[in-house]
């Protein structure tokens, strides 16, 4: 006789359709009710800030180790190029200018400044439900980078970002429950005018998300002008030095151990405007950074410290991000890799580095080396986003869209991110040991009086928004369900919902006055009615 197969466990759909009327029934249909209303951020299984920190890449005497190379560094190697104002703010704090140019910092300045440096930054945002807290291992994912390219999925082809893109993509983010902030990922390459282009990009990225938002400003000269932009997004500078929802990132360096001259007279300036700061080092493993991963953390741990000395030196306690910010190279080429193993490590090894000095940090995961949203996007994107998250890392930047290994931003992959991101902030989240989640009451209850299974347990039924994540896009249909739902593609259905959200207003446009004022004193490209 043939072994008769066992007979498939119910859905909880099923359960909840045929489960027979009890006593307890009334109880369980008003929780289902419940269930189907939106969840308050309190009891929602993830969502911005969850405590990262068990992912551990490096021992403590690693860390011990990375931390006094960096401090002999500083020390004998010192820095090229600062601006004379730079030198000034230094050397009166304590740094030495030696004959050769170079600014050496003494371990004792490192340490006077690491007990004058913000260790608790609120990165507002124009709605505050989305303000940003980084402290301690809390996690949020967002955008960042300077692609040159829109990638066309229909096309399979790229091609050369606009202001429009870049709009996009932050109506977008600001629809999306994963992507916590919004960091310029494109640049307007429609707009050749660099003034114009900043001005611009501060336009679209407000006007597209109510969500933080990060910029950059290419040239010192140019500060004051995107601060009256600012000033009439925000309704005043008051208002603006209240609650700063902009952040600028500062590539005060260019490694290896050299002072931008020019940014760091930006970062001044933007200080001096009460704006955050993100201090970043991006070097590149086996070009500008030692190949060495350990090497390459020392030159970025380094480099940041110079960077949080300057800040603090210049206005102690000013909200400044410690952005390592070290890149991999594919040493058979020299070409960038986002993607690598070695580029997950390297972002996992600094996110300790930050947790070691106790400073809010940032660095990029997320990259993808292939160049459209396929399987080796995927397996890119998420093993690097779940290690950045499970290290702890404050702000992980390139989080969703990037391609090409920063040269391409897509909006689909955009999109497809916020799921892959949900996964990711479930693993940060971990599990949780209580004595109702070790069940022995429901196991008694099940084993006992009940059914045999858990599907239409009280407590599978509690659990299944609360302690579950589902995909918006992802599908976990049978194959046989999938043959009759018409076999949903994930980046048909990406596709789908970009034009269902770019054909809706956004709740982040300006007022009318403001934007009728904003555009009469300056040039602004994005057309005024935009949907």
């Amino acid at each position: 006789m043939g072994v008769s197969s066992p007979k498939p466990l119910p859905s909880l759909k099923d359960i909840a359709m045929t489960a027979p009327k009890t006593r307890r029934s009334g109880g369980r249909a008003a929780r289902q009710a419940l269930r189907a209303a939106p969840l308050a951020d309190d009891i929602r299984p993830i969502r911005a800030g969850l405590e990262g920190g068990r992912y551990n890449p490096l021992s403590q005497l690693q860390m011990e180790e990375i931390h006094e190379a960096a401090l002999t560094a500083m020390e004998e190697i010192g820095f090229a190029d600062a601006p004379p104002s730079g030198v000034d703010i230094l050397t009166r704090a304590g740094a030495i200018l030696g004959k050769d140019d170079r600014i050496r910092i003494p371990r004792s300045l490192v340490t006077e400044m690491l007990k004058k440096a913000a260790k608790d930054i609120t990165l507002c945002a124009r709605s505050a439900n989305f303000d940003l807290y980084l402290t301690g291992n809390r996690v949020h994912y967002g955008t960042a980078g300077a692609a040159v390219h829109v990638v066309d999925v229909n096309a399979n082809a790229y091609r050369e970002s606009t202001v429009q893109d870049l709009y996009d993509a932050a109506k977008i983010v600001n629809t999306l429950d994963n992507i916590h902030f919004f960091q310029r990922p494109m640049v307007c390459r429609d707009i050749a005018d660099n003034l114009e282009m900043d001005l611009n990009t501060i336009y679209a990225s407000c006007a597209g998300t109510n969500k933080h938002v990060g910029i950059s400003i290419s040239e010192p000269d140019f500060v004051p002008t995107c601060f009256d932009l600012i000033h009439q997004i925000a309704g005043g500078e008051a208002a603006w030095r209240a609650r700063p929802f902009i952040s600028t990132s500062i590539c005060f360096v260019i490694p290896p151990m050299k002072f931008a001259t020019e940014a760091c007279q930006t970062m001044e300036a933007c200080i001096r405007q009460g704006m955050p700061v993100l201090l970043l080092s991006a070097g590149q493993a086996g070009a500008t950074a030692p190949a060495s991963l350990a090497g390459a953390i020392v030159q970025a741990v380094a480099e940041c410290l110079a960077g949080m000395v300057y800040v603090n030196a210049l206005k102690p306690g000013h909200p400044a991000i410690f952005g390592t910010w070290p890149f991999v190279s594919d040493l058979r080429t020299g070409a960038m890799s986002g993607g690598s193993g070695e580029q997950a490590l390297l972002t996992a090894g600094c996110a300790q580095m930050h947790r070691f000095y106790g400073l809010p940090g940032g660095s990029a995961a997320g990259i993808a080396d292939a160049k459209m949203p396929d399987m080796q996007a995927g397996y890119e994107q998420a093993h690097s986003n779940v290690m950045a998250g499970l290290s702890g890392l404050n702000m992980v930047y390139e989080a969703a869209g990037m391609h090409a290994s920063l040269l391409g931003f897509c909006l689909e992959s955009l999109i497809i991110g916020d799921d892959l991101l949900g996964q990711s902030l479930r693993c940060v989240r971990g599990i949780e040991v209580t004595k109702a989640s070790l069940s022995l009451d429901t196991m008694r209850e099940v084993c006992l009086e009940g059914p045999g299974h858990y599907l239409g347990s009280n407590q599978t039924l509690d659990l299944m928004q609360t302690d579950y994540v589902y995909p918006r896009l992802g599908d976990r249909s049978s194959p046989k369900e999938w043959q009759e739902n018409h076999k949903p593609n994930l980046l048909t259905r990406a596709t789908a919902l970009k034009e269902e959200i770019l054909s809706k207003p956004t709740r982040a446009a300006f007022s009318p006055a403001t934007d009728a004022k904003i555009r009469a004193g300056f040039n602004i490209h994005l057309p005024r009615q935009v949907a």
